[in-house]
Order: C-alpha cells, then structure tokens, then sequence
C-alpha cells in the first residue's frame, strides 16, 4: 500500500493525508516455495520482514526439522529442512514475538480504559448520566 500526497479537511483546519492504495497490492499471489538458507528463518526472503512464522513443522530426521514459513507482509511462503539449533532460534523468536504482542495488548488494553474512564467522569461531572441510564 503506499500513500498519496491527497490531502482530506478537517472541519477544524487540520488535514491528514489520503491513503492511495495499488491497485494490484490485494492481488492474489501465487506462493513461492523456496528452501531458506541461514538461520535467520523469522526474516522474509521476498521483502525482509521480520514477521515470519511457521505454518507447519515436523521432525525430519533424529537432527533436523521440516518447516515451512509464512511471511505476512507480502505472503511468500518458503520450506526446508533445518537443525535442531535453527529452530531453536526461531522458537526464541517467535517467543520474543508473543511477548511483545501480549505488552502492546496490554498497554492498549489501559489506554483504552484510561480514555474509558475519562469520558465517563466528565460525564459525571457534567449531570449527563441518568438514574435512567442504569
């Protein structure tokens, strides 16, 4: 997707910019299968994305593990056969991952509370909540 340089009013002069979307960025893609060398196998080989994740993996043999990834961002699809210690770097990743998306839940969550709360004492404050409310 890439912006424009549209500009939307505001009633109050402020203007935000209007997204311009490509048109072929929705597109259907045929998913490429490519084996990944090296071990970085949370970074996309199509466009370097950081948001790699497994969609299948399986013991290979006694060492190794089968694994194919998805990337998110531009929907390459990749496979191969990987070692015990690849994956296990992957593992952490994708644990780092969760991580931060369970934080930035978590610090939405409050701000959204937050805001929440605010609205309903300035409601308090100014008599707009009725027993008829309840």
């Amino acid at each position: 997707m890439s912006t424009g340089g549209g500009q939307a009013g505001f009633d109050d002069g402020r203007t935000a910019e209007r997204a311009q979307l490509d048109p072929l960025a929705f597109a259907p893609r045929a998913p490429k299968a490519i084996p990944r060398p090296g071990s970085d196998l949370h970074i996309c080989a199509g466009c370097g994305s950081g948001l790699v994740y497994p969609i299948d993996w399986a013991p290979a043999d006694e060492r190794n593990w089968a694994v194919e990834v998805r990337c998110p961002d531009c929907d390459w699809i990749g496979n191969g056969v990987y070692s015990q210690a690849t994956v296990d770097m992957f593992d952490v990743e994708l644990d780092r991952g969760t991580d931060m998306l369970i934080e930035d839940l978590a610090r939405l969550t409050r701000a959204n509370m937050e805001e929440e709360t605010d609205r309903f004492i300035s409601a308090l404050v100014g008599d707009h909540i009725l027993p008829e409310d309840f």
